[in-house]
């Protein structure tokens, strides 16, 4: 097949609204919801604190989605974000916008949800002292990126369906763990008045307590949790329908992943009193811990299988989040070769599948490298929250800048509560920018070191190229 002839196979749409929503939840709900609780109970002291800090990242995540549900509907293309700064600044800050994802926002994010199936299934043999060693941990995890990485080589539709199906199991995972809390566990609503006082609080630093910092420190645990309901826009151009079921998919998935995030939570400190989930190990779960609690009066055969089921239900969970995040990721270095401010190869799309497997290969790599790279699983979260909210900041900036330079653009959605909801989205996202810094300046300045890195490599390799734009995909 000649040059032309690839360049004239396209995408196909062929993924509905369910199959959208999937997307979000599956790839939303993870690991943050079930490890982060620990964290944020230290960072803040109170368990009423700690639910306001989910509502507000909610809240933020809503606002972001409201916005991004706009730009998706105008621009229903592959890449999402790359396409709306590249459209919006230009072509240096769109290669900037897709290198972050492609360097660390999606392959980091890739990388952590593998070494925590890999810890998950660790607890699993009941031998983490005696189990897998540090090696065999990060092998494991490479190996289960390497396999998904194959299932997205697949065609689009079945991916779609993988996801649908592992979704049902993570909401199937919130709603046990939250239902046996309310209705097993010797809980009580006392919980909610009281304070950490004396928790373990294993990892967490002393500036990250408490105050402004604390509340700061918090929230990027809460939009870890949160991390992922822009992903959709990434394969916008494999949806059907796409005016109507990207805004749909994306603010009613948002909503109803923030109702879950606050059930469970709630659900955590009526079992446990916050000092207890603020002693959870770092190597356990909350929602591990809170089983165990409402399991103590059955069994101990009982017990074992429900901290089995437990810790296999959060590797699907785990494995749930990296096959979306394999299949949104992977469309923007190929939306970027597209374009040509990528390598070309990256561009080919498979005749049979109607996918872009070498770019879906060339990222599951660069995952498996930061897996033995990158060991420290905040370390991983907090590099990946601070680079992804500088463009997530920029994204919807440039709504403003969509309004004014193309006032009479089709518009099949226009963000609700405009402008104020963007405004608002904004003023947060400095907020926690500003924040990193000062509570954990190192990971802010690697972020910044990451996304740098870029500008000698666009300026070497990409700068003098003409961007074409790739053409509409097909409908299935």
């Amino acid at each position: 097949m000649s040059k032309a002839e690839q360049h004239n196979v396209t995408l196909v749409r062929g993924l509905g609204l369910v199959a959208a929503v999937s997307i979000i939840m599956g790839n939303v709900i993870g690991t943050g919801v079930f490890l982060k609780a620990r964290v944020m109970t230290c960072n803040v002291g109170t368990p009423g604190r700690v639910l306001t800090v989910w509502v507000v990242a909610g809240l933020l995540s809503l606002a972001g989605a409201l916005t991004y549900a706009e730009l998706a509907a105008m621009m229903p293309r592959a890449g999402g974000e790359y396409v709306f700064m590249r459209e919006a600044y230009g072509r240096g800050a769109g290669f900037l916008s897709g290198w972050m994802q492609i360097l660390i926002a999606k392959t980091g994010s890739q990388a952590s949800v593998a070494l925590i199936f890999a810890n998950s299934l660790n607890d699993l043999s009941g031998r983490r002292v005696e189990g897998l060693s540090s090696f065999g941990v990060q092998l494991t995890a490479v190996l289960v990126i390497a396999v998904i990485t194959l299932l997205n080589c697949a065609a689009v539709k079945v991916s779609g369906w993988v996801a649908t199906a592992l979704t049902l199991v993570k909401v199937g995972l919130v709603l046990g763990v939250g239902l046996g809390a309310f209705l097993l566990a010797q809980g009580s609503w006392g919980n909610f008045a009281l304070a950490n006082a004396g928790g373990v609080c294993e990892g967490v630093s002393p500036g990250a307590m408490f105050g402004v910092a604390g509340f700061g420190a918090a929230m990027l645990g809460a939009l870890w949790g949160y991390d992922g309901w822009n992903n959709l826009t990434f394969v916008a151009g494999e949806i059907k329908e796409p005016q109507r079921n990207i805004p749909l998919a994306l603010i009613g998935g948002t909503i109803l992943i923030m109702l879950l995030y606050v059930f469970i939570n709630a659900a955590y400190f009526y079992a446990l009193p916050p000092t207890a989930v603020a002693s959870v190990s770092a190597n356990s779960s909350v929602a591990a811990e809170v089983t165990n609690s409402f399991m103590a009066p059955f069994s101990a055969s009982a017990k074992s299988l429900v901290a089995g089921l437990v810790a296999a239900a959060l590797m699907a969970s785990s494995v749930g989040t990296l096959h979306t995040s394999v299949l949104t990721g992977a469309r923007v270095p190929y939306a970027m070769a597209r374009d040509g401010l990528f390598w070309e190869r990256l561009s080919k799309i498979s005749e049979v599948t109607r996918v872009p497997v070498r770019a879906v290969l060339a990222q599951g790599l660069w995952a498996c490298a930061l897996v033995l790279l990158l060991q420290k699983f905040d370390k991983l979260t907090d590099y990946v929250i601070f680079g992804s909210y500088i463009f997530y900041g920029l994204v919807t900036a440039s709504i403003f800048v969509f309004r004014r330079r193309q006032p009479h653009a089709a518009r099949p959605y226009k963000a609700w509560g405009y402008p104020v909801v963007p405004i608002l989205f904004l003023l947060v996202t400095g907020f926690l920018l500003v924040n990193t810094f000062w509570a954990a300046p190192s990971e802010a300045i690697f972020g910044l070191i990451l996304i740098g890195l870029g500008f000698p490599v666009y300026y070497f390799f990409f700068r003098g190229r003409e961007v074409v734009v790739n053409e509409p995909p097909e409908e299935s």
